[in-house]
């Protein structure tokens, strides 16, 4: 994948936060729209996550929303959908390392898994100033750098092919009150309405701590969960929480956390040019992706990701922001090792020695019965009815595909 500029990545959110205010302004009726009280699919005891009061949920919406999230013609080329990278199977995340676009473009990132991200505090692997949905999706729609959908230039076209098949019936549904065709404030306020939908809390760990079966976990998770939640292990301090995850909003969280870590997988030289076109030497996170400092221009934020929710970890592989780690059991020994020492390729260097790597990354000794234990209770937080719920599933007939 061709390397692409920090100005260039920060430039492609500021157009596509522009194309969002443009599309608004031609249609408030898409925002205006009161709805029935939306009936969340949360078991008792769990928050609701908040929702902008510009977009209220509705199942009509959500609905829609599940449409367009499996329909490939919302892509320049009808080659991909979302679920071309978030797929259901793999608790909407995909198996690649990293995703590719309808260009064939390789991205720098991972494809996050989209597990009870209506929680998140902040979204994409890092950015602190992207908080809601309706935003986070113009990224994959009008993205230029990398492409994705690649609806930049072709918005005419893909909005002609909503105007077919159940799609009448699905807008006016979803917005009675708008007249006239489907336009992409409707494309973005359906789709994340049903990326909100996407709730998993109905897992083996869950029946455990919040519904009280006592045989819903075995022995060997017991002992892992045990390990997760010591100081030894540190695990809870960035994976706590009913979300297993410290970036958590909802309606009863009143704090505004917004937490990045840098965990030590790199620290490899840069190469640059100062001021005076000398070359410098410089060390840390690859230049293809610093994290956090490319969003705050603070070099301290260099390496800085979003820890994301471990529920259904076991099905997400490969693991960090640029899908490196292969499974669950090297993630445990890098973090037992305090850090990853990469000794063969482009990024040779010992994240261990990285000076901004988080404090709670400091290694710990780990037995093969206690990693087993830890990856037993990972594996407990699996929720088998999130990845085959009907619901969440492709709406499409396979002949209209």
């Amino acid at each position: 994948m061709p390397f692409k500029s920090q100005k260039s990545r920060l430039g492609t959110l500021s157009i596509c936060l522009l194309v969002i205010t443009s599309l608004a302004a031609c249609d408030q009726a898409a925002t205006v729209v009161k709805h029935d009280a939306y009936q969340w699919s949360i078991p008792a005891g769990f928050p609701k996550p908040t929702v902008p009061q510009d977009n209220p949920m509705s199942t009509a919406k959500v609905s829609l929303g599940r449409y367009l999230f499996y329909d490939k013609n919302l892509s320049m080329d009808q080659s991909q959908s979302c679920a071309s990278c978030h797929l259901q199977s793999q608790a909407f995340a995909e198996k690649l390392v990293v995703s590719i676009g309808s260009t064939g473009e390789h991205h720098r990132r991972n494809a996050p898994a989209l597990v009870n991200i209506a929680y998140n505090k902040t979204l994409t692997w890092a950015h602190d100033g992207l908080t809601e949905l309706e935003q986070q999706i113009l990224l994959p729609l009008f993205g230029e750098q990398p492409i994705e959908l690649g609806a930049g230039g072709n918005e005419a076209q893909i909005l002609s092919r909503l105007q077919q098949g159940p799609y009448p019936k699905l807008l006016q549904d979803a917005f009675p009150e708008h007249q006239g065709p489907m336009n992409f404030v409707h494309v973005t306020q359906a789709l994340a309405s049903f990326v909100r939908s996407l709730i998993s809390l109905n897992s083996p760990f869950d029946d455990y701590a919040y519904r009280g079966q006592d045989s819903a976990l075995s022995e060997t998770q017991l002992a892992g969960m045990g390990l997760f939640f010591s100081e030894k292990f540190e695990c809870h301090h960035c994976h706590g929480g009913f979300n297993f995850t410290q970036s958590t909003s909802h309606e009863k969280q009143p704090l505004d956390r917004r937490p990045f870590h840098n965990t030590g997988l790199y620290y490899t030289k840069r190469i640059g040019l100062t001021t005076t076109k000398e070359v410098s030497i410089h060390y840390g996170y690859p230049e293809i992706d610093r994290g956090l400092a490319e969003v705050s221009t603070n070099p301290k934020d260099d390496g800085r990701f979003r820890a994301p929710s471990l529920r259904n970890i076991s099905l997400t592989a490969p693991y960090m922001h640029d899908g490196s780690v292969a499974t669950l059991a090297e993630v445990i020994d890098i973090y037992a090792a305090g850090g990853r020492n990469v000794t063969t390729g482009e990024h040779q260097g010992d994240g261990r020695n990285n000076p901004l790597k988080s404090p709670f990354i400091k290694g710990f000794d780990i037995s093969e019965q206690e990693k087993i234990q830890l990856l037993a209770f990972l594996e407990s937080l699996t929720d088998s009815d999130f990845i085959t719920a009907p619901p969440l599933s492709d709406p499409w007939p396979e002949a209209e595909k």
